[in-house]
């Protein structure tokens, strides 16, 4: 059994714990908190982010990094993209020298611009074809409920790829790999900002014709950058793009969304992040990234530019709807 090593127990890193230890993977599960790693070792529970879910027993848990760390032949990242660096910079030294290590955070990294991988790569001094992205339509809390979903392994060592897909292919979770990190990690970035416009529009009131065109256009926003970065299309066409698009800008799970919404019914940014249990969703964390990322290669981001606006430079949510649709018509 391939021995891995999850590294964050929130709704995220606790639903693939469960999904690699369902698939048969020995997993060792870090948390920052030594009572979050004593619930789910004594009562198989994380009640804190996926409710009365029942985790395998065969996940242990601890608070201890090396602990964690030790022997494991997979690491996957489950911090928030912001905290990333300073975390690998802690634990770069218990990770072994072949080991894959696998980043589940979706963000660009505010002062350096760089996607994830590209942050795992320069803290861990890794190749780059030992980095994986898994990345998709994943709400954690369907996942962890078993619910069928679908997911992408990204990564430019094939081996590698088919390796991290057969650790994590069960009845109700499907791993597909590709090739092409830059796109699956522009999409996961990406997605994040548009849904928090999707959820803006659904808080002042708006309907599915609004849904509809947020989603399309925050589409080719992704396109435009993915493609400039040097993304395939045919990846965010596909799960890591579109699939993960629609599914944070419609449900009611996606903190994202949920976080847009609140902004959205005249929430302020404190109330919203109240509301989303004292968390700041990732899109508001990295949207400046994208945004400056984006204008770096002069690349035109409209919702990402007016997501911005109204995040963190007290632009409303109805002056940002009236400047998206008073600007120049053009051919689509």
């Amino acid at each position: 059994m391939v021995k891995a090593a999850v590294m964050g127990a929130g709704a995220w890193g606790t639903a693939l714990a469960k999904v690699l230890a369902d698939a048969g993977t020995d997993v060792r599960l870090w948390t920052r908190r030594p009572e979050l790693a004593d619930e789910i070792n004594n009562t198989h529970r994380n009640t804190a982010y996926l409710g009365d879910v029942a985790l395998p027993p065969s996940i242990r848990a601890t608070s201890d990094p090396a602990d964690a760390l030790f022997g494991a032949c997979t690491v996957l990242l489950a911090v928030p993209a912001q905290t990333l660096r300073t975390n690998l910079e802690q634990w770069k030294n218990a990770i072994g020298d072949d080991v894959t290590l696998v980043s589940l955070a979706k963000g660009i990294e505010l002062d350096t611009l760089m996607r994830m991988s590209q942050v795992i790569v320069q803290v861990t001094g890794a190749d780059p074809a030992r980095v994986a992205v898994v990345t998709g339509p994943n709400l954690a809390s369907e996942i962890a409920e078993e619910q069928p979903a679908a997911t992408v392994v990204a990564c430019s060592d094939s081996g590698r790829a088919v390796t991290l897909q057969r650790a994590m292919s069960t009845g109700y979770f499907r791993p597909y790999t590709n090739a092409d990190v830059i796109g699956a990690e522009v999409g996961g970035a990406c997605k994040n900002v548009i849904a928090l416009a999707a959820g803006m529009a659904a808080g002042v009131g708006l309907g599915e014709n609004t849904a509809a065109a947020i989603i399309t256009r925050g589409l080719a926003e992704i396109m435009r950058l993915g493609i400039a970065l040097g993304a395939k299309p045919a990846t965010l066409a596909g799960l890591a793009g579109i699939g993960d698009l629609v599914a944070t800008c419609i449900s009611p799970h996606s903190r994202n969304r949920s976080f847009g919404y609140h902004l959205g019914r005249g929430g302020t940014m404190e109330s919203a992040m109240q509301a989303a249990g004292g968390q700041v969703a990732e899109g508001v964390a990295s949207c400046r990234a994208v945004l400056s990322l984006a204008q770096s290669y002069d690349v035109e981001m409209p919702l990402t530019d007016a997501v911005v606006r109204v995040c963190h430079k007290g632009l409303s949510v109805d002056e940002a709807v009236a400047l998206l649709l008073g600007r120049s018509t053009k051919p689509e």
